[in-house]
């Protein structure tokens, strides 16, 4: 019986060499042959010689006007050259190192040929040559390797999809089908391998990108839901019991506070372990939301911790975690790997009988020696700081505990559906009332002097001010400006007035740690700083943020920076000084200048500088779509998401007749795919 499932092999021709190679596409089975649609198409429409602009890939028709020559030159190198007469014009053809073409041509004989076209010699280097009466002037292009041509892999399909076209099945379900308008998955494969024009492309294309994201999105979906039920998971106290806590804070919570604490409180109250990603831009208010899931936990007998990247930021948490549950009985304590050892030893104890209840740290939190009493709820901060090992670390720590991660970087809407798939996602996406968005201005080098008496002014009125460089040292191999630099000339200029301050990455922990103090105690009242300050700083008085060559920094990246300031109630501003020398430096600069919507920005980002920029070669974080283009395609994926949710929200869709086919083809791929 035949199945989609069977190896290419089974196919005639398709012995254990061309087997090989096609293993070496990533091709195993039929489906995966029927499914490997071409990166690109190729049009061999004819055009007239007025319609064609210079260096245009194109085709000509038209009649061999003389004998073909050929010219060697060099190490086994031609040139054949033919004359075709076009309408009323002859042109000289080109084709380079394919001197076996002269026997196809004859004069007389009308041809097409397909190649790019000079328009100051009015002539064209050949490419392709192809019958004049060739009806089909639209081919498919796929990516192959030295062990199989693309007229044989060309072949192949059309094998494969005569011989299996009949077992073809929509692995959609029907309703998903109907509600998008999707094609049937025949129609699909045969459109995008052999059409006979762009719009049947078109239309096959838009079916496939949404079949390869709902497969991936089913997957992701599967594995959320997959989860065993731990009822030491499930933490008891809810809303209500919560509610004097939080009436009694000193703030209103936003609405999208709210609705953020009531996704989290319900993830806590169902008997698995909660996965949950929590996004909030710079001073949206992410510390207070995780204090309530703390408080909850806590309430229900359970420990709680925060884990912070720097101990800048564990400190600071600790302090103001402390101040917000005093009259409560949460415990905190503060473990970094500054701690002292007799503080550690008194701590330790206490942690292990469940005493101190909260406990903020750094690295510290997860090492061997700290036992927890009952851990059931672990906070990371920043949590694209930590590794996955880090993390998982980190949750092991007790016998069932809850994560909730945190970042203040906004994450485009792409990779949260894509990277952060398997969890659980929660925005806020409203800063709280009272807060006044940054001004943001854009100016060369060239006006560094009026940002200077612009920050004169503000220095005057008793603000402080952040001045951010790229480089710690002179560079020979990048003309940026460097800190040591920078700092030197600051105190130079406002020396006799303000106290400077310096921050870089090669001064160690207690070093950093007492500038960042001096700073927050209005001792400093500039800070010339790397961007080590860029994440969980908080000096509400620093009112001016400077950033030298902001065209070196990536947008997410200025956008944290940038939420150094504006933490007070004062008006804030942050100055970009930029000369960007290509379009895409111009473009970031307008759209900085222009937004303080940190999603809109990080998904620009994307855009402008593609995942493996952003987050790294080696950890890009966006898989890889055959025919899906998570960035251009948003709109589709958003979609493919929202119906794999429906379908896996019924607990019985496994069980499901409508559902059958899709569950072959996800125990298909789940045997061949490895989710780390």
């Amino acid at each position: 019986m035949k199945s989609l499932t069977d190896l290419v092999g089974v196919l005639n021709g398709v012995g254990p060499k061309k087997q090989e190679a096609l293993f070496d596409l990533g091709i195993h089975t039929i489906f995966d042959l029927l499914t490997y649609f071409p990166f690109r198409y190729e049009d061999f429409l004819p055009k007239q010689i007025n319609q064609i602009v210079d260096q245009q890939t194109v085709t000509l028709k038209g009649k061999i006007a003389a004998e073909p020559t050929i010219n060697f030159y060099g190490r086994r190198k031609n040139r054949l050259t033919v004359r075709l007469l076009v309408e009323h014009d002859v042109i000289p053809v080109t084709f380079f190192n394919q001197s076996w073409l002269k026997k196809q041509l004859t004069v007389g004989q009308a041809v097409l040929i397909h190649g790019k076209f000079n328009e100051a010699s009015r002539s064209m280097t050949g490419m392709k040559l192809l019958k004049a009466n060739d009806e089909k002037n639209f081919s498919a292009i796929y990516s192959v390797n030295k062990k199989i041509t693309q007229k044989n892999l060309q072949q192949i399909i059309q094998q494969a999809f005569q011989a299996y076209g009949d077992v073809i099945d929509n692995f959609v379900p029907q309703w998903i089908i109907d509600k998008f308008r999707l094609e049937p998955l025949k129609q699909v494969i045969h459109d995008l391998h052999f059409p006979d024009n762009r719009n049947e492309v078109k239309a096959a294309l838009r079916t496939a990108k949404f079949n390869e994201f709902f497969l991936f999105q089913m997957q992701l979906q599967t594995i959320k839901t997959s989860h065993p039920k731990d009822e030491k998971a499930r933490i008891m106290a809810d809303k209500l019991t919560l509610m004097p806590f939080i009436e009694g804070l000193p703030y209103q919570l936003t609405e999208a506070q709210n609705r953020v604490v009531n996704e989290i409180l319900a993830d806590l109250h169902r008997p698995y372990l909660m996965n949950r990603l929590l996004q909030g831009d710079v001073g949206s208010g992410k510390t207070v939301v995780a204090a309530i899931a703390i408080l909850a936990t806590i309430l229900s007998g359970k420990q709680a911790v925060m884990l912070a990247p720097t101990e800048i930021l564990a400190e600071q948490h600790a302090n103001g975690l402390a101040k917000l549950f005093s009259g409560t009985n949460v415990n905190v304590a503060l473990l970094t790997g500054d701690t002292p050892a007799a503080a550690r030893k008194q701590l330790l104890p206490r942690i292990k009988n469940g005493e101190i209840n909260l406990i903020i740290g750094t690295h510290a939190l997860f090492q061997d020696k700290v036992k927890y009493k009952d851990l059931g709820l672990a906070v990371i901060d920043e949590q694209h700081r930590f590794g996955v090992n880090q993390r998982r670390k980190m949750r092991e720590k007790g016998k069932a505990t809850n994560v909730l991660s945190m970042t203040a970087t906004p994450i485009p809407r792409t990779l949260s559906i894509t990277a952060y798939g398997e969890m659980d996602v929660s925005v806020i996406d409203e800063l709280p009332g009272g807060r006044k968005p940054i001004k943001t201005t854009w100016i060369k080098s060239s006006q560094t002097k009026t940002m200077l008496n612009f920050l004169r002014k503000h220095l005057k009125n008793h603000e402080q001010a952040y001045v951010i460089v790229p480089l710690i040292e002179e560079s020979e191999v990048m003309d940026m400006r460097n800190v040591m630099e920078t700092y030197e000339k600051f105190t130079k200029t406002f020396g006799d007035d303000f106290k400077v301050g310096l921050l870089h990455g090669k001064l160690n922990d207690a070093e950093k740690n007492q500038v960042m103090q001096d700073f927050k105690a209005n001792k400093t009242q500039i800070l010339v700083s790397t961007t080590v300050i860029e994440v969980g700083v908080d000096v509400a008085n620093a009112s001016v943020m400077v950033i030298f060559d902001a065209d070196h920094f990536g947008l997410a990246q200025l956008h944290q920076l940038r939420g150094r300031v504006g933490r007070g109630s004062q008006q804030s501003y942050c100055i970009l000084i930029a000369d960007p020398k290509n379009e895409v430096g111009i473009k970031r600069m307008n759209v900085m200048s222009s937004s303080t919507d940190g999603f809109f920005i990080s998904q620009k980002d994307l855009e402008l500088r593609g995942p493996g920029d952003i987050l790294g070669k080696q950890q890009s974080g966006l898989p890889s779509f055959q025919v899906g283009d998570p960035i251009a395609d948003l709109n589709i994926l958003s979609a493919a998401q929202d119906v794999a949710k429906q379908v896996t929200d019924n607990e019985n869709w496994q069980k499901l007749d409508e559902n059958q086919t899709l569950l072959k083809h996800l125990n298909t791929l789940n045997e061949n795919t490895s989710f780390d």
